[in-house]
């Protein structure tokens, strides 16, 4: 069965490489994987609701996360940091929902400079790995697409023909990924558990 995956554009700007790079990869693996980009620029800034619950704009976002078989999220790197956007994301979506506790992710990122987001997929590592995500992020798998601004054409292809062979290798990788993490021992429960001892403000 085709596997379902969500790709999550990490920022909010109307004109991002970051999301051409997602639509890129969803066409150009249609014959493997469904891609349905999710955008996060319609989220508030986090403020812990008043009711304790969880806002629908975010639970949808959850659902289908939660409804995947894994994640590819994009980051550019803004001081050399994921976005103010995807860390306001994460910080709603580890709040009493916790769509990333096993979940395979695959991160990739384009700058227009030289480093195509290095140092920002090395943080956002370490944040979905962390205990209130749980998230299962791919290891040594670091997709960088420099001089961005170049590198598509007006069809959205990826025109760098040596980066494209590289996000094959990187994809091919990404799905057995997913089929090795979803046959491990299943401790999906206990995942959310831990996830929900570790949240900073209880009622």
């Amino acid at each position: 069965m085709m596997k379902k995956f969500i790709g999550l554009v990490g920022t909010n700007s109307d004109n991002s490489t970051n999301r051409r790079l997602l639509q890129f990869m969803a066409k150009h693996y249609a014959n493997q994987a469904e891609i349905e980009l999710l955008e996060i620029d319609h989220l508030p800034l986090w403020n812990k609701p008043e009711n304790y619950t969880v806002l629908p704009e975010v639970q949808k976002i959850a659902d289908k996360i939660k409804a995947s078989d894994g994640v590819v999220i994009a980051t550019p790197e803004y001081d050399h940091a994921p976005t103010a956007a995807l860390n306001n994301a994460l910080a709603w979506l580890s709040y009493k929902t916790y769509p990333f506790v096993d979940m395979p992710v695959m991160i990739v990122g384009a700058s227009y400079g030289t480093l195509g987001s290095s140092r920002s997929q090395i943080q956002l590592q370490q944040l979905l790995e962390a205990p209130e995500l749980k998230a299962h992020v791919m290891p040594s798998s670091e997709f960088l697409l420099a001089h961005s601004l170049e590198a598509f054409d007006t069809d959205g292809n990826l025109v760098f023909e040596r980066k494209v062979k590289e996000l094959d290798t990187i994809f091919a990788n990404f799905l057995q990924f997913v089929e090795i993490i979803h046959h491990l021992p299943n401790a999906h429960e206990i995942g959310e558990e831990t996830a929900e001892k570790y949240i900073w403000d209880t009622k």
